[in-house]
């Protein structure tokens, strides 16, 4: 199981790598809540999104050991492939990604152009299934995007940083896909204040957490999953994520609708390039401020920044800003 300390030695280990991004607030969004919203902004980490801070610490793990590869292989739908991508390069080891045929383009170029070579297959199950049996080459490392302990303790240094950057938090959200960014938030949010609640988003249409929450075991989702929130849209948590995501406080479930509602609004009060991934954790941020019957201090790891055209045309495509946002907008309860 992840540690405090193990979080706080990735902290160190990736400290030379990444950036040390910001925490911002929307004056008007606070007000139209009632409660004062932080929003920590990994959409302007290097490759754009938290993934670089676990496939970095990853690599300087292996050459902490003098365990460094002659060659990586990875699974990923997009922010994972770019950070492996670019870890790699910083540690001149070279890289293959395996990912589905629908990875967003913008994701796949950028993977590219680190200096991958990026195969594609028809569906994510295939990716899968190819990734490992390479992984089984002389000298090859996989490392995966988020069933490890090296990369949920380096995901889990964004919540880490942000809880130093703002005093007095009482909960801090982030989206869920395979659990590795949740998982460690809540490994660290537990070590800094034992009452901090921890909340986390998962898209309705590619909800295989809150199924496995429910069930209290792992259950995958049973087809390929078609949403907007594709930075969530793994087939299922892990071994590892699992067993943490079982303490967290609240899970939420997001329509396609609130993910493009929320997608709209971040963009527009903060004046940052969002991703309807994390875009969706305020949805959940706002059902759980509906319980509360005092005045909140929340944190909201905005988890990348990176989206396609056609996704933002989707997005896009209504105008839904002149529904101003409020806390009559909580609707969905928590699983």
């Amino acid at each position: 199981m992840v540690s405090f300390a193990d979080i706080q030695q990735a902290q160190d280990l990736i400290a030379p790598y990444i950036k040390r991004t910001p925490v911002v607030q929307s004056s008007l969004l606070n007000a139209a809540l009632g409660h004062e919203i932080f929003f920590k902004a990994e959409c302007m980490q290097t490759t754009g999104a938290f993934k670089l801070r676990g496939a970095t610490h990853f690599l300087c793990q292996l050459k902490k050991h003098d365990a460094l590869p002659e060659h990586i292989v990875a699974n990923s739908s997009g922010n994972h492939a770019q950070a492996v991508a670019y870890a790699g390069a910083l540690f001149n080891v070279p890289v293959t990604i395996y990912s589905a045929n629908n990875i967003s383009p913008v994701k796949a170029a950028a993977t590219r152009g680190y200096g991958a070579t990026l195969l594609t297959f028809d569906t994510r199950l295939e990716a899968d299934a190819a990734v490992e049996q390479a992984s089984k080459a002389h000298s090859t490392v996989w490392i995966p995007p988020f069933n490890h302990p090296y990369i949920i303790a380096g995901q889990g240094t964004a919540a880490l940083e942000a809880l130093k950057q703002s005093d007095d938090i009482d909960m801090i959200a982030t989206p869920c896909g395979g659990g590795g960014l949740l998982g460690g938030t809540l490994v660290a949010a537990r070590a800094i204040n034992k009452h901090m609640q921890v909340v986390g988003a998962e898209p309705l249409a590619a909800n295989d957490a809150a199924q496995s929450l429910r069930a209290g075991r792992i259950i995958p989702l049973s087809g390929p999953a078609i949403t907007l929130a594709d930075g969530a849209a793994t087939p299922s948590v892990g071994e590892h994520t699992f067993e943490l995501l079982k303490s967290i406080d609240d899970f939420y479930e997001v329509s396609e609708d609130d993910i493009i509602y929320w997608t709209q609004w971040l963009q527009h009060l903060l004046k940052l390039h969002i991703e309807p991934t994390c875009a969706m954790t305020m949805q959940a941020v706002v059902n759980w401020l509906a319980k509360q019957t005092s005045k909140k201090r929340v944190m909201v790891v905005i988890s990348g920044g990176n989206i396609s055209q056609a996704s933002m045309q989707k997005v896009w495509q209504h105008d839904r800003l002149s529904t101003f946002p409020s806390l009559s907008l909580a609707k969905e309860l928590p699983q």
